[in-house]
């Protein structure tokens, strides 16, 4: 897998993460806003089954009076290839 460089985090030079404890781990995460609960989960599964993640986590909302109230936001990291590092 390529790394698309906009997907990649900025850390000053130096930085060391290499504790267990306290190690960095960076997360990403997208929103899916959709007019029912059932559209915003099947938007979520299409966009997840075409990437290479593992998905972390998710969020649930509702935003009163907007046009697509329902929002699932997921929480992941990026499957990298174990050869490539």
């Amino acid at each position: 897998m390529v790394l698309n460089p906009d997907f990649c985090l900025d850390v000053p030079q130096g930085f060391d993460d290499s504790d267990a404890e306290t190690g960095v781990h960076p997360v990403a995460r997208k929103l899916f806003l959709a007019t029912t609960a059932a559209e915003v989960f099947r938007k979520a599964h299409e966009w997840v089954r075409e990437q290479e993640i593992r998905l972390s986590d998710v969020s649930w909302d509702f935003f009163h009076d907007e046009d697509e109230p329902y929002c699932l936001g997921i929480y992941f990291t990026f499957e990298l290839d174990p050869e490539a590092t």
